[in-house]
Parts: structure tokens; sequence; C-alpha cells
């Protein structure tokens, strides 16, 4: 028989193993906070209520519990925990709230309850020791120690303990108790050579998941010594986690979509820690300590993106903060150029320019109508080739100023106190509104001239009204305290009472108008129009306008074969040539038998790498194409791996920048 040396297993009795003497259990500081709630306090107190009720054979299985044997010299006795902190925590808390609701009444069962808690030989410490950031606070409440002011604090722990002291009463300890001596778990203790984040992983599939940072975490951090986590934990992943707050995970996601220059998936998958690993596969303590100066260094300007008010260069502030009205979308891109400009790489008009295009490619795009998704990744891609590549990728995508100008005309004005704002010089927007000058829905008397009223307008005239309300051409901003006075006022009203006063100049010349209509916005639509591509500039490269194509590096990978495959391109367009290729698989024929020809060398490696899709013999039953009389093309493979192919081949031939394809509506839907 097999046996595993590495690991040791065994079934014991929860409480029994809690409550042995030389019972030590440290939480390591890879660990995540504590984090159950009283929803899942509850299940467990319902649970070992049910248990206690049984026959006294029956038990309760409350899962494994995983841990190590320390490394450090001091204790050798100490475990480790690695899997299971939420559960010890909580049994630990709901005991600590059964020895204090019975320690006057009962002796007896008091001094059970605190040999699950501390060790007779330190009665000062509790068994379990939590990561060193909150141990206080976990031993205040189990020890019953609470200082000055703790009662105010906001602590799961404290939350939970109170919990439970409020639903079990006296008289149900000894039933509660006798309920816990039922629980059973798995004891995992792992040897010198087991993978602890491999074991780690597959254990952690149940219960209440971790996220994707807090994996990045363990894998970081597991496998150190206990001083090595410290170092690393307080000189690195501290600042990180300061710098980037509750943002931590969309921190990590923007570096590795910057790193790699691929999109990173999050939806339904563990997409930012399984790009980490990929990125990161072996991380010695050396290593990482390089790695890790690298990560707080960007977290540091991280920041400084989600406050731009920590910048002190006054523009270079307003520009992060204009970029800001766009989502964080495009942080990949600004991260690093911001960590080059506060280390004096790139110079201050450069980040601007680069800032400024960015803001003209997300607000044009947006205002004809076209997706800002999936587009960092390539830019990204774009940056790492040298300025001059970004100023052309960014041009590509930028749509033309005579789009632009038809879309202003008929178009609703996207983030328009941000346009507003610009146009206008303002230096903020914060106590400024919106005003539609021709209301959203006008009432009955209002009029454009002061004599005809709403009421008497034709239906057309109405609609076109409405139609143009939410162009540029029929927006202005205006203060809140002028704004409350022209709110359902006519517009001679408006314009003598409000806009006349206004100090913002775009405002303040419409008292100069006699009359308010669709002639008046269409005249005011141009005048804005040609201030808008003035500021909103698109790059003096002269590339054409990509028609929504997508880069082949950033095409979505699709699992099997859905439906609808055979229509997913509209056509793909390789290095300048047309192609008429409707589906991957086509595409894949033809890439590879292209490359077979043209870069036959590459080819070769990527497939000898790769373990396929070229074969010297068609060995097994499938669909097969022929490259030469030696040399067969596999293709029985699914989408997905086609597409990777696709992609790791053209990487290889080092061409893929210059491959596109244009989705077709049934692939941009399926």
């Amino acid at each position: 028989m097999v046996t595993a040396t590495n690991i040791d297993a065994t079934a014991v009795n929860t409480v029994a193993w809690l409550s042995a003497d030389d019972t030590t259990i440290v939480v390591p500081v890879y660990q995540r906070q504590y984090r159950w709630d009283i929803g899942a306090c509850e299940k467990l107190l319902t649970d070992i209520r049910a248990v206690s009720q049984t026959h006294d054979r029956h038990t309760h299985f409350i899962g494994s519990i995983l841990s190590s044997k320390s490394t450090d010299d001091a204790d050798d006795s100490e475990l480790v925990l690695i899997d299971g902190q939420q559960r010890i925590t909580t049994l630990m808390l709901l005991i600590a709230a059964l020895h204090h609701t019975v320690e006057h009444s009962d002796p007896t069962l008091a001094a059970e309850l605190q040999r699950v808690l501390v060790r007779a030989a330190d009665p000062s410490r509790t068994k379990l020791r939590p990561h060193r950031a909150w141990a206080q606070v976990f031993e205040s409440v189990v020890l019953d120690r609470l200082g000055a002011g703790d009662e105010l604090r906001d602590s799961r722990f404290d939350d939970n303990y109170a919990f439970f002291r409020s639903q079990v009463r006296l008289d149900e300890v000894p039933r509660i108790w006798r309920g816990l001596q039922k629980l059973e778990h798995v004891a995992i203790t792992l040897g010198a050579d087991a993978n602890a984040q491999q074991i780690f992983e597959s254990l952690n599939s149940t219960g209440e998941p971790l996220r994707d940072h807090e994996l990045i975490h363990n894998y970081v951090l597991m496998g150190l010594t206990h001083l090595e986590q410290s170092e690393i934990e307080e000189s690195f992943w501290l600042p990180i986690e300061q710098n980037t707050g509750e943002q931590i995970a969309s921190f990590w996601r923007h570096y590795l979509v910057m790193t790699t220059g691929r999109e990173v998936t999050v939806v339904g998958q563990r997409g930012v820690y399984d790009a980490f690993q990929q990125q990161f596969p072996r991380l010695d303590v050396e290593t990482l300590r390089e790695h890790a100066a690298e990560w707080r260094s960007y977290s540091a300007a991280y920041r400084v993106l989600l406050e731009p008010s920590l910048e002190s260069d006054p523009e270079v502030s307003r520009q992060l903060g204009y970029l800001n009205t766009f989502g964080r979308g495009m942080y990949p891109l600004v991260m690093r150029a911001y960590l080059d400009y506060s280390r004096e790489t790139l110079d201050r008009t450069s980040l601007v320019e680069l800032l400024e295009n960015i803001q003209s490619l997300m607000l044009r795009r947006t205002l004809v109508g076209v997706s800002n998704d999936r587009l960092v990744a390539r830019l990204s891609r774009a940056r790492a080739d040298g300025p001059d590549a970004l100023v052309r990728a960014i041009s590509r995508i930028t749509p033309s100023d005579e789009r632009v100008r038809v879309a202003l005309k008929y178009a609703e004005l996207p983030h328009a106190a941000y346009v507003l704002g610009r146009l206008s010089d303002v230096e903020s927007t914060v106590d400024l509104d919106v005003e539609h000058i021709v209301p959203l829905a006008p009432g009955d008397s209002w009029s454009g001239d002061g004599a005809r009223e709403w009421a008497d307008y034709t239906d057309d005239e109405q609609n076109s009204h409405r139609a143009l309300a939410q162009t540029i051409g029929n927006l202005a901003l205006l203060e809140e305290h002028l704004a409350e006075r022209a709110a359902d006022k006519s517009f001679p009203e408006k314009r003598d009472r409000s806009y006349a006063k206004s100090s913002i100049a775009l405002t303040s010349e419409l008292a100069e108008t006699e009359l308010w209509g669709t002639r008046a916005i269409a005249a005011r639509t141009v005048r804005l129009t040609e201030k808008f591509l003035r500021v909103w500039k698109r790059p003096a490269v002269v590339m054409i306008d990509d028609d929504g194509l997508t880069p082949i590096l950033d095409a979505q990978k699709r699992r099997g074969w859905p439906q609808g495959w055979q229509r997913e391109f509209e056509y793909v367009e390789y290095r300048g040539e047309h192609w008429e290729v409707y589906d991957i698989k086509y595409l894949f024929n033809r890439i590879f038998k292209r490359l077979w020809a043209d870069s036959r060398a590459d080819v070769v490696a990527f497939s000898a790498r790769r373990g396929g899709p070229i074969y010297d013999a068609q060995s097994w039953n499938g669909h097969w194409d022929t490259l030469d009389e030696e040399h067969f093309l596999y293709m029985g493979w699914d989408s997905r791996y086609m597409l990777t192919a696709v992609q790791g081949v053209l990487e290889e031939a080092g061409i893929a920048a210059e491959v596109f394809v244009k989705y077709s509506y049934i692939g941009a839907v399926m």
C-alpha cells in the first residue's frame, strides 16, 4: 500500500484537540482577517444545538483543519494554522461566551471551558494566537479584558461574541457544551516537503471563498519562515494595503494587465490570482523582495490615481482628477506612466499629453457610441514599444473629428458636467448644476420667446426640441442658487434672472440671445463643437479609424463551440490584408498555413514547445490538414484551444500586433 509521507491526517474530536494542554495554534501573517458574520455564527450555533439533542454516539463533522509545524526554533510544538482560522476563531468566541456566562455559577464547567481557551502554564495568553495586528482585540474579548472605550470599537470579534452571549442563556450552557463536545474534524498536519499552497487551495473550495488578493497574499508568504513572513508583511504588504485600501483587488488586476498586456478575467473565476501565479511562478525570498519593492512602488502611484489631490503639481493633479470622470479602466496604462513621472524618467509635459490623449479617446468613443471596454491591454502593449507606438495606437481607435461633429449635433452629451466645466475653464463643478435650456419635459406654459407657449407648438416642433434637449447646444453650467431660480421658467425669464447673472462665460453669453429654439441650439452646437475639438484633440498622427477592430491578443476565448461560432467574425485584418474569415477554425487553419510559408522556424518552435498542433504523422483519427509531405496540422481542437494557439504562434512570429478581428453581430453577443 502506498502512504503519504508528507501529510498526517487524523480524525479527532475538536474540543479534545483544543483542550490538550500542549495545543497552541498560531495564525500566520499571510492569513486574511477574521470575516465570519453573525449569519455564519447563527448557522454554527443551530448545528451545535441540533447535535446536542442526538444520541450520544452521533457527532457533527466540521471539515478539515490544515496546519503545519512551526519552522521557528522558539517553540516547535506550535501549529501554524493554514486553513480553518474562521471556524476555530468562531468556536473560541462561542466557548469564551459560555465561559463568561457560567464562571461565577458553575466553577467545574467553567474550568472545562477554560481549558479550551488557555494553556494551564500560561493563562494570560489564548491558545489561538491571531495575527498580531488584531491579536490584542481577540484576546481582550476571549479573556474578558475590555479596556476603557473598547465597548465602542468596531470588530467582528466583539460582534460575534456579543451575539453568542445574547443567544445562549445560563440554563442552556450545558446543552451547548454537550453539542460542542460532539464536533469532529480531520486534523491535517503537513510535513516539511508538502505543498502547503496547493493543499490549501483545494481545501478552500468549501466555506467562504478567499478573494483574489487574499489568495495572492497567501501565495506570496506561504512557505517562508515566520521571520521572513513578518519582514515581507511589514515592509511591503502592509504599505500596499494602506495605499490601495478597499481597492486592493482592483490594484492587483490593473497591475497584471499593465505587466502582461492581457485582459484579466474576474467574473466567475479566480482570474487575477491565476494570472499572478503565471506571472510569478516561483518566488524565493530574494526574488520576492525585488518584486515586492516594485509592487509597493506601483501601489504608491495607484494611491495618487485614486486621490489626485495627493499630487503636488496642480496641472497633473487636475488631469488625474479629469481622468477619474471615466472610471478606473485606464489605470493600468496611467499607473506606469505616473510612476515614471514620479521617478523623473517621464517629464511633466509628456505625462499631461498622455492624460489628455486618454481623455480624448474615452470621451470621443463614448460620444459616438463605441465601447471603451477591453482597450487598456492593447494600449499597455503599445506603450511597451515606446511613446510613438502608444500615440499611434491611441490615434487608430480615436473617432475622427467628422464623426464627433455629427454626434455632437444629435447625441446626448456624455459626462456633461465634466465637458461643460472644461469648456468653461472652471476649476470645479461641485457647486454647479447642468442646466437644460429647453427642459427635458417642458410644461404647457414654457416658451422659447415669451410669446408662444409650449402647448401651441406642433407635434413636430415639440419632437424636434425634445430630440435636441440633451445635446451640447442645449446645455449650460449654472450656479446652484441661479439654477433654483431657473427651474421650470421660460427662456426669457431664465435668461434675465439666471443666465445673465452667471459668472460662467459660456452661460452668461446666453443673455445675448433673443429667443431659444432648434435654430439657436444648432448655432450654439456649432460654436461649442469647434471648442470641443480643440480641447479633446485627436493625436496628430495619420491613421485610419479602426472600425471596431479587436487586436487578436484581445479576442475573446470561448469554451467548446458555442451556438453561432460559424459566423463569429465579420472579417480579419492580417498585416493590412483583408481576409473573409468568419470563424476561429478557418482562421486557425489559415494562420498556420500562412506562417508555415512565411515564418516556418517560429511555427516549429511554437509547436515543439506546446506539443502541437503540428505533427510528423497523422497518428490518430480526426480532422487533419496537410502542410507538406512530412508535416500535418491537427484541426480537432476546440474553440478556446485554437484561439490560444493562434495568439501564441503570432506572438512567436512577432506579428501579433498586426492582426485584428472584426466581430460580427453574432460574435459580439454570443
